[in-house]
């Protein structure tokens, strides 16, 4: 293998939800993917096999909580009780994709915190760090008393759109609550912002668009780090072009791509998604319009700045 790690003690591992992923980052290490197998008995319980010692060794178990959410968080939790029990030195959560990430506050009564409980969740059963990227809600770094290191794909995302060498770009963020995100990344490419104003005049009513910033005559960009059924943001494009935008491009981190999402985005007027994958796309989802890129030279650089105890936001500078 080019580039091989040299260090025994950095083991990699992998559970279900983004296997091709796991083999990038680990190829980006150097390192050969840890061996264990994940079976189910004939009542659908999880059972984990590790099949090489791991003994005082940085375990690092690659596993995004995407769709079946829970199926993947149950490996994921019986993953980490495995390696508690087999003397891991260190067991070190890497989750693309942080699912039930949305939940992270209460917008009603007798609602749950399920972000909250699903931070619970992984210290109880063992880990001693998380690495993530793009998180929904930055403050469910709170949510946790481990150390989480928390990354960011607008870097990656600008260097596709940096190649294009547009003129008259402008960013335009889907709602108020994304114009953080929506200034890294015109702050990379030099570009103006614009915000996507909706309101629902009342429940069950197509959303009222309005636009604050000037994109007549422009080419938009529409950053977000979910699009799960794609309402929101092909809502956001017909509008965009309404009022005069040239064309639109989409981008996101976490692709989720649920239910109508993939009929609503080719009927749209977006010209491509560019996407991450810290979500494993399957077949149906990859479509002429979307565009996926990898995570995986970041998260592995983050895996190795971890294990040798270096600076991880650097890596952001």
């Amino acid at each position: 293998m080019p580039n091989q790690y040299l260090d025994p003690n950095l083991k990699v591992f992998t559970l279900n939800s983004n296997e091709t992923l796991a083999k990038q980052i680990a190829k980006v290490i150097g390192v050969e993917l840890g061996k264990c197998s994940v079976t189910r008995f004939s009542d659908g319980e999880v059972q984990i096999n590790i099949e090489e010692s791991i003994r005082g060794c940085d375990v690092f178990i690659i596993q995004s909580t995407s769709a079946p959410v829970n199926e993947h968080l149950m490996e994921l939790l019986i993953m980490i009780d495995a390696l508690k029990r087999a003397s891991a030195k260190t067991i070190n959560i890497v989750m693309p994709y942080y699912g039930y990430a949305r939940q992270d506050r209460k917008a009603r009564s007798r609602e749950p915190i399920t972000a909250k409980l699903v931070a619970d969740l992984l210290q109880v059963a063992g880990a001693t760090r998380v690495i993530s990227l793009d998180l929904h809600a930055p403050q469910i770094q709170g949510f946790f008393d481990i150390p989480i290191d928390h990354l960011f794909g607008v870097p990656i995302i600008a260097n596709y759109f940096e190649e294009k060498n547009f003129e008259d770009v402008v960013i335009v963020s889907p709602d108020h609550g994304g114009v953080t995100r929506a200034r890294k990344l015109a702050e990379r490419l030099k570009a103006p912002i614009a915000i996507i104003d909706k309101r629902r005049p009342k429940p069950n009513v197509a959303e009222v668009m309005n636009i604050v910033g000037h994109v007549q005559g422009k080419t938009c960009i529409l950053i977000d780090d979910i699009i799960d059924t794609a309402g929101t943001i092909t809502l956001a494009a017909n509008a965009l072009v309404e009022n005069g935008a040239t064309q639109v491009y989409a981008a996101c981190t976490h692709p989720v791509l649920s239910g109508p999402a993939i009929d609503r985005i080719q009927n749209s007027n977006i010209k491509e998604l560019v996407v991450l994958n810290t979500i494993e796309l399957s077949e149906e989802k990859k479509t002429d319009k979307v565009i996926e890129l990898s995570v995986a030279p970041i998260i592995g650089e983050a895996i190795i700045r971890v294990h040798e105890e270096q600076s991880i936001s650097s890596l952001f500078d």
